[in-house]
């Protein structure tokens, strides 16, 4: 309805289905092995099952965040106090519908409580997701780690490299047999492949993280959308699994320039939003949109309340993240509604810098949670490098530290396991000086500049570049 209307803007509720191609190529309405036709979902959209896992996700947040902690209100008038962000792929941004609901179902909001904003961007801009598409340096990255996993598969020599962090030092164990294994993978599926590319392989069609992205996607939905059972064999499984990883994720684990492009920039983000908060300056809540009518808002620059920031993003983001922070050896790809958690914490007995007002509550700052600030003060030092800040900045963050959950589990980042950059007897408590020197050395003064410099470089770094230091 035209906002010229007398009656103003007005709501269409509709349903979606779905068409295909019948007999002699008419058109016919597509439908669910059950018959639905009703509601069926496209390639990449978020499924029934997909909507009940993250809003149970939801709700286990708030049984943590609202319940147990206390850190959140148990009802809210409006989400001023919430960051909202996804990708432009629509489930990314169901999920984070599904999850705030969960979080905070219609009873926990009052009956005036105003739509909430989620904020998102051009895929040009996106950071949420490794953006190799809009990155063209990080494509040629992605590209050259991806042949090397096709190349040693093909070998007949097992060539995969295992990276092992101690004190700086990159160690490559070699075991194994990846030709065995793919032999072992084409012995059950190979007659399941289309006659163009009968042979499995990571650069087959379908790739191999096409073959397992399928069987993960049957497993999760029952048995009407399970494939032949040799797609089901656990070692066949554990093989994919472990290949697949290895493609998509080792140029995390062994490169600085892979880390800085794939996810250094969003990385960036969270940490500055947690000196933000150390700060009590406007630096962690300086995103929002909050505004109604074209007003954005007094989230831009100018916001706050901002305590928990929730960002829909996908598995290719959870991996990047842990491995950037040295925190995924001997993992599986990231299983569905996976999420990581970075909170920030702070020491109430520690004493405070001068200028910096005590906060009446120990703050968390998370994918799930941001610290609450008080008082405005200038952006000076949420952005800069710790090595570039003075002693008097530095000290504004003592006393705070980071954890990082991955799945409800506490994770541990090797260069917070040294001697004064953990809370003592908890090495999962990072020191927030010790993880934004981490982040710093992977975040980009300027992302869109870094993904078009060293087009002419090689791919692979000529030294070990471990993850998780400083």
């Amino acid at each position: 309805m035209s906002k010229r209307h007398p009656l103003g803007w007005d709501d269409l509720h509709w349903r979606q289905r779905m068409e295909t191609f019948g007999e002699d190529d008419r058109a016919v309405l597509a439908s669910s092995l059950n018959g639905e036709v009703d509601n069926i979902c496209q390639l990449g959209q978020i499924t029934d099952k997909g909507r009940e896992t993250t809003l149970a996700l939801g709700e286990r947040l708030r049984r943590l965040y609202v319940d147990q902690v206390g850190f959140m209100p148990k009802i809210i008038s409006n989400a001023d106090m919430v960051y909202l962000r996804a990708t432009p792929l629509s489930r990314a941004i169901d999920s984070v519908q599904q999850t705030f609901v969960g979080m905070y179902p219609a009873t926990t909001r009052i009956a005036s409580f105003p739509p909430p904003t989620i904020v998102k961007r051009e895929f040009v801009d996106e950071i949420l997701f490794p953006n190799e598409g809009n990155c063209q340096r990080f494509r040629q990255l992605c590209r050259a780690f991806a042949q090397r996993a096709a190349d040693r598969c093909k070998s007949s020599v097992w060539q995969n490299a295992k990276i092992v962090s101690r004190n700086k030092a990159l160690k490559i164990i070699m075991t194994g047999n990846n030709s065995r294994d793919l032999e072992y993978i084409n012995s059950l599926l190979s007659k399941w492949m289309p006659t163009s590319s009968p042979r499995v392989a990571v650069d087959s069609r379908p790739r191999l993280s096409g073959i397992m992205d399928t069987v993960n996607s049957t497993l999760a939905h029952g048995p009407q959308t399970r494939l032949p059972s040799a797609f089901y064999d656990p070692k066949a499984q554990e093989i994919i699994d472990r290949i697949v990883v290895e493609e998509w994720f080792s140029g995390y684990k062994e490169s600085a320039e892979y880390r800085k492009l794939g996810i250094g920039a969003l990385l960036g983000d969270v940490v500055s939003r947690m000196v933000g908060s150390a700060e009590k300056g406007s630096g962690d809540g300086g995103l929002e949109a909050h505004g109604v009518e074209g007003d954005p808002g007094t989230g831009r620059d100018s916001e706050t309340a901002v305590k928990f920031a929730l960002n829909g993003c996908h598995d290719t983001t959870v991996a990047a993240i842990l491995c950037s922070l040295g925190a995924f050896e001997g993992e599986k790809w990231p299983p569905y509604t996976s999420h990581v958690a970075l909170e920030l914490f702070r020491d109430s007995s520690a004493p405070l810098a001068p200028g910096i007002l005590a906060a009446r509550k120990a703050p968390r700052q998370s994918f799930f949670g941001s610290a609450s600030k008080t008082t405005k003060t200038s952006h000076s030092m949420t952005r800069k490098p710790l090595n570039e800040m003075k002693e008097e900045e530095k000290e504004k963050l003592k006393g705070y530290y980071v954890r990082v959950r991955y799945n409800d589990r506490p994770i541990v980042v090797p260069g917070c396991r040294l001697s004064g950059k953990h809370w003592e007897g908890d090495e999962s408590f990072c020191t927030l000086e010790a993880f934004k020197a981490i982040a710093d050395k992977i975040t980009p003064r300027t992302w869109a500049q870094a993904c078009v410099e060293n087009l002419d470089k090689p791919a692979f770094p000529a030294e070990a570049e471990p993850a998780g230091f400083e």
